[in-house]
C-alpha cells in the first residue's frame, strides 16, 4: 500500500517532522500555561489557608503532571529527528542550533527535575513557602524551555548572529546575543507563551463548565473560572498586541510569509486586510487566475500593520518571486542567478585549494562573497519554488485570528456572569465551554501551521532549503517510520485523554 504513494524523500521526511511537532504541541501550550494557573492557585491557598484552595490546587496540578510526562515523550522524539531525517542541516547549522537546546537541557530541565518532585510531592513534608516556591520554579523552568526552544526556532526564520565558513561549508556563530535577543525571538516567545496561557484558561474553563452543568465541585469550579477566566483575559489581550507585533516582523524578514498567509499575489500601495476570503485553488503566480473566489477586505490594514502606514507598499508574491524594479525589489529569479553563482565559486574555491593554486582560490573566494547572501537561492530548481503554499498558510491564519478575536468575548462573558452570581443557570454558555479547550488547540496549531508552512521551502530562511537539509534515506525508510510514529503518538494522546478522563470524573477531593 506505501508504496502507491507518489511522494519524495523530502515530503515524506517534513511530513514525518510536521506530524511530530503538531503531536508534540497538544501537549505543550497547556503544560506552559497551567504551570503558572497553578502557581497562582497555589498562591492563593497559601495566604488563605483555606482547604478548598489547596484541594483545588492538588486537582489541577495532577492534571498538568500528566500532560507534562506525555509531553516530554514527543519533544524527545522530535529532537531526534534532526539527526535522522535533516542531517545536513545538523551538520551545517550544528554549531548555532545546537547551542540553545543544548542550554534547555542543561538549565530548564535541571531547575524543572529539581523541584517538580518537591512540587508534587513536598505536601505536609517542607514548609508552606518552600512547597509554593518549588510550584513557581516549576512553571519558570517549563516556560524556559520554551524560551530556547522558540530562540532556535526563531533564528531558523531570521539567521542573524552568524556566518557561513566557506572552508567548512557549515554556519557557525558569530554572535550569541543577537541569537538569543533577536526581536523576532521576543515577539516569538511572547506571542507563544502568553496563547499558551490562554489554551490552559480555555481548559481549566472546560471542565469547570462541565462540572456546573452536572452540580458537581461547584464551589471549586466557580473559583477555578474566576482565577483562569480573569488570566486568559489578560492573556487573550497581551495575544492581540504581540501577535501584532510578531506581523510586523514577519513582514519585515519574511515578506513572502506575510503575502502568502493574506493571499496577496500581487503588491498593493494601501493593501488591504482580507477579513473573509475563500482562496481560489488554481491560482498561481505565473498565472492570471483570480485570487479569490470571495473575499471581504479592509481598506488599508495589511499596509498599516506590515510597515505602520496605511498608504504604504506592501509586496505581493509577483513581486517577491519576478521582482520589481519600481519599488527596488529584487525577486527570487535574480537571486537564484546569484545564488548559482555562489555556489559555482564555492566549487571552485575547494577544487582551487584541492589543487594548491592559493591564487585561483582567491578569486573564486571573492566572486563567492559577493554572493553569498544568495547562496539557498542556488539550491531553487525554479523561481516560483519561493512561493509557499497559500490555500493553508492562509486559511491558517485566519482561523486563528477569527478564533483569538472570539476568545477575550468569552472571558469576559464567564467573569461577568460569574460577577452577578448566576453563571450555573448559564445552561448555553456552559454547554459550548465545554467545548472551549478544543477551539484553544485549533487556534494555536493554526498558529504554528502559519510559523512553519509560510516560510517553506526554507529550512534556514534565504540559506537552507528544505531539499538540501535532508538526510539521505530511502522513502520507504521515512515512510514506514512516519507510520510507526503516527501509531505511537496517537496511543500516547488516547492515554493522556482516558488518563485525564478518569481524572475529571473522579473530580477533586472536597472536605
Amino acid at each position: 500500500m506505501i508504496e502507491n504513494f507518489d511522494l519524495t524523500m523530502v515530503n515524506w521526511a517534513r511530513g514525518q517532522f510536521a506530524l511530530t511537532a503538531m503531536y508534540h504541541w497538544l501537549f505543550v501550550p497547556l503544560t506552559l500555561g497551567i504551570s503558572w494557573i497553578v502557581a497562582f492557585y497555589h498562591t492563593i491557598y497559601v495566604r488563605t489557608g483555606s482547604e478548598e484552595w489547596k484541594n483545588l490546587t492538588k486537582f489541577w496540578m495532577k492534571l498538568f503532571g500528566i500532560n507534562f510526562a506525555i509531553g516530554v515523550a514527543t519533544g524527545i522524539i522530535m529532537e531526534f529527528e534532526f539527526g535522522t531525517n535533516w542531517s545536513n542541516y545538523s551538520w551545517m547549522v550544528g554549531d548555532i542550533f545546537g547551542a540553545p537546546l543544548a542550554i534547555e537541557g542543561i538549565v530548564a530541565f535541571f531547575l524543572e527535575a529539581t523541584f517538580f518532585a518537591v512540587m508534587f510531592f513536598g505536601w505536609n513534608r517542607v514548609s508552606k513557602r518552600f512547597h509554593l516556591f518549588s510550584t513557581w520554579m516549576v512553571a519558570v523552568g517549563s516556560n524556559l524551555s520554551a524560551v530556547w526552544i522558540l530562540i532556535a526556532n526563531a533564528w531558523m526564520q531570521y539567521p542573524v548572529g552568524q556566518a557561513f565558513n566557506p572552508d567548512t561549508a557549515r554556519f557557525e556563530m558569530q554572535s550569541f546575543s543577537e541569537v538569543a535577543f533577536s526581536p523576532y525571538a521576543v515577539a516569538k516567545f511572547t506571542h507563544t507563551t502568553s496563547s499558551s496561557m490562554l489554551v490552559a484558561a480555555l481548559f481549566i474553563l472546560s471542565i469547570s463548565s462541565w462540572y456546573l452543568l452536572r452540580g458537581r465541585h461547584v464551589i471549586m469550579a466557580k473559583r477555578s473560572i474566576v482565577v483562569a477566566a480573569t488570566l486568559g483575559l489578560v492573556a487573550s489581550v497581551f495575544v492581540v498586541f504581540n501577535g501584532d507585533e510578531s506581523a510586523y516582523r514577519i513582514a519585515e524578514v519574511q515578506p513572502m510569509k506575510l503575502a502568502a498567509f493574506e493571499g496577496l499575489w500581487e503588491g498593493e500601495s494601501g493593501a488591504g486586510l482580507v477579513a473573509i476570503g475563500v482562496v481560489n485553488q488554481d491560482k498561481r503566480v505565473d498565472n492570471e487566475e483570480e485570487p479569490f473566489s470571495l473575499e471581504l477586505r479592509l481598506p488599508g490594514l495589511l499596509s498599516l500593520m506590515a510597515n505602520r502606514s496605511f498608504g504604504s507598499f506592501v509586496p505581493g508574491m509577483k513581486d517577491l518571486v519576478y521582482g520589481n524594479e519600481e519599488q527596488q525589489i529584487v525577486g527570487a529569479a535574480q537571486k537564484m542567478e546569484r545564488g548559482k553563482l555562489a555556489i559555482s565559486n564555492l566549487d571552485g574555491y575547494k577544487k582551487a585549494l584541492k589543487e594548491g593554486d592559493e591564487e585561483a582560490a582567491a578569486l573564486h573566494l571573492a566572486a563567492f562573497d559577493e554572493h553569498r547572501e544568495f547562496l539557498g537561492y542556488g539550491f531553487l530548481e525554479k523561481p516560483e519554488d519561493a512561493v509557499p503554499p497559500v490555500a493553508l498558510s492562509f486559511n491558517a491564519f485566519h482561523i486563528m485570528v477569527a478564533l483569538g478575536s472570539l476568545f477575550p468575548l468569552i472571558f469576559l462573558a464567564y467573569l461577568y456572569f460569574s460577577i452577578k452570581g448566576n453563571l450555573e443557570e448559564r445552561k448555553l454558555l456552559l454547554g459550548g465551554g465545554t467545548l472551549l479547550y478544543l477551539l484553544g488547540m485549533v487556534a494555536t496549531q493554526a498558529g504554528w501551521v502559519v510559523a512553519e508552512v509560510g516560510r517553506q521551502p526554507w529550512a534556514i530562511q534565504d540559506l537552507l532549503p528544505v531539499s538540501v537539509a535532508r538526510t539521505n534515506l530511502t522513502v520507504g525508510t521515512v515512510q514506514t517510520t512516519f507510520f510507526i510514529f503516527l501509531a505511537l503518538f496517537t496511543v500516547l494522546l488516547l492515554a493522556e485523554i482516558s488518563i485525564m478522563a478518569k481524572q475529571v470524573s473522579i473530580g477533586p477531593k472536597e472536605d
